[in-house]
């Protein structure tokens, strides 16, 4: 029997201690988020992420871009942001529509990069250094430490581009599990994989066709269809396939944005050296 994996009840958890954290510091966290365009699900994870400042005591402040701003437009204010002291951490929403994403990320001083892709703090990871860790790639550690798997010898397929899996697979091997990347564009077959981790953006893309009987699934994918949000995997198909499923929605979401407000505490930390 699959087992839903609740993220949003883990989630409830971690904002709880974050709301303590905050109220005992002196100074007051900032989180600055930039948005270019209107993407639906852009703008539903950024308020999603502001009311959960809101409600930690995080201040929030949101930057707004057409989808015709220019990679330097948006550098410039990134650099303002890094020098601004009420300005902890700073976030650039993704997927962007047409800037340079790569030039965008490296103009984030890494101390107050809260997403955790700046090349600084990926090096750091690979070598298993302190430091701000994609609060993505958090999350579904999260979610796979809930499931309460020992993770000596299992093997675990990212399914999503190299960028995204980058710090994901950082994490899990720094916990003894085997990980590579698995395209999206081939034909997949994950019957190999003890673990899935998917952020594709492809509804129905893993079926309990191709994946391992009492495997660990993590839906990252997020697809807008009507007024309906829903994940990479085809839950109807996995179910009594896979031991462990986080949903669409409930999953990874919630669980992304309690870590990004560790993240958030973690870069006010790290400034303060």
């Amino acid at each position: 029997m699959t087992q839903l994996i609740d993220g949003q009840k883990l989630a409830e958890s971690i904002r709880g201690k974050a709301a303590l954290r905050v109220r005992a510091m002196t100074v007051i966290p900032g989180l600055a988020v930039i948005l270019v365009g209107h993407d639906p699900a852009s703008e539903t994870y950024v308020r999603l992420k502001g009311l959960a400042c809101q409600e930690v005591g995080i201040n929030f402040e949101l930057h707004r871009f057409e989808d015709s701003a220019s990679t330097a437009e948006i550098i410039e204010l990134i650099e303002r942001l890094n020098n601004d002291p009420k300005v902890q951490g700073i976030l650039v929403q993704l997927p962007l529509p047409n800037q340079d994403t790569n030039k965008i990320i490296a103009a984030i001083n890494p101390n107050k990069d809260v997403d955790g892709f700046h090349k600084t703090n990926l090096e750091k990871l690979k070598k298993g250094k302190p430091a701000i860790a994609s609060a993505v790639a958090l999350g579904v550690m999260k979610l796979l430490e809930s499931t309460q798997i020992k993770p000596a010898g299992k093997k675990a397929a990212v399914v999503s581009s190299v960028l995204f899996a980058e710090p994901i697979l950082h994490l899990l091997k720094d916990r003894g599990i085997e990980a590579e990347v698995v395209s999206p564009k081939s034909e997949l077959d994950l019957k190999d994989f003890d673990i899935v981790v998917v952020a594709v953006g492809k509804p129905g893309l893993i079926t309990g066709k191709i994946i391992k009987q009492g495997s660990i699934i993590i839906d990252v994918g997020t697809t807008r269809i009507g007024k309906r949000i829903v994940g990479d995997v085809d839950q109807t198909s996995v179910m009594g396939i896979a031991d462990f499923l986080s949903p669409v929605p409930g999953g990874v979401g919630p669980m992304t944005i309690a870590m990004l407000l560790l993240n958030v505490l973690k870069a006010t930390s790290l400034q303060k050296k």
